[in-house]
């Protein structure tokens, strides 16, 4: 809506009276063009150029503020018929930043206490001067509706601001994730013991990297002959007595 209204602004000729005094004093155009150029009468044209209007004014050029091009003036002066073209502004304007609460329409103003009902319940985080902006009201209505003090609380119903044309979807996101931004950060919540503590699992890693000693092999111990003789002979010694026993 509001570049729409910057728009048709920029369409619009600035000081009429002043650019058809510059018109009838610089250029040959005739009474009708600059009339209906400047949407003026023919006759306060005529007027104009008998010095009988508009005294004290000075006149504008509309080349230098490129609201005319001289081309288009010499068309209309070869040709007493042209209409002369206002010419499309290069200036863009910036958009103009709302401060306060957003302008709510007459039929929609009774549905802003459901939209703040809806804002307050699905997000809290939200602070005042948001709702505020998204939803064209006061702090004090706010705040009526947060303790449950309204007039008609008993009779409010939840409703999107967007779907109520409160305002638009893409200015309830940004809203919203402003208000996640500023929101501190939760702690976590305490949870068991799920895992190891780091140092245990070192130990046990450390443990499985480290490679076990290999078993000592019998076929590389060191035997005494010496010792191996006697226990062979005492062997045969305890088989003899035990066959003369049996004997």
């Amino acid at each position: 809506m509001l570049k729409k209204r910057i728009w048709s602004m920029a369409q619009q000729l600035l000081m009429p009276k002043a650019t058809a005094i510059w018109l009838v004093d610089n250029t040959a155009l005739t009474f009708d063009q600059i009339a209906l150029f400047c949407k003026l009468h023919p006759l306060e044209v005529k007027a104009i150029a008998d010095g009988e209007a508009s005294q004290g004014i000075k006149g504008l050029d509309p080349i230098s503020t490129g609201q005319l091009t001289r081309e288009e003036i010499k068309k209309g002066e070869e040709t007493p018929t042209h209409k002369l073209v206002l010419s499309t502004s290069k200036v863009h304007l910036p958009e103009k930043k709302r401060k306060g609460p957003r302008y709510t329409p007459l039929s929609k103003r009774q549905d802003r206490p459901n939209a703040i009902l809806w804002l307050v319940r699905n997000h809290p985080e939200l602070k005042d001067a948001q709702i505020s902006r998204l939803a064209g009201t006061t702090k004090n209505t706010i705040a009526q509706i947060r303790d449950r003090t309204h007039w008609n609380s008993a009779n409010l119903t939840p409703m999107d601001p967007v779907s109520l044309g409160l305002c638009s979807q893409i200015d309830l996101d940004m809203e919203v994730e402003k208000a996640a931004k500023n929101r501190p950060a939760m702690e976590p919540a305490a949870q068991g013991e799920t895992l190891m503590p780091a140092e245990q699992t070192q130990t046990f890693a450390g443990d499985l990297n480290t490679p076990a000693e290999p078993a000592e092999n019998d076929m590389d111990k060191e035997y005494d002959a010496d010792l191996v003789f006697a226990s062979l002979s005492s062997l045969k010694g305890d088989e003899d007595e035990a066959g003369e026993e049996n004997s």
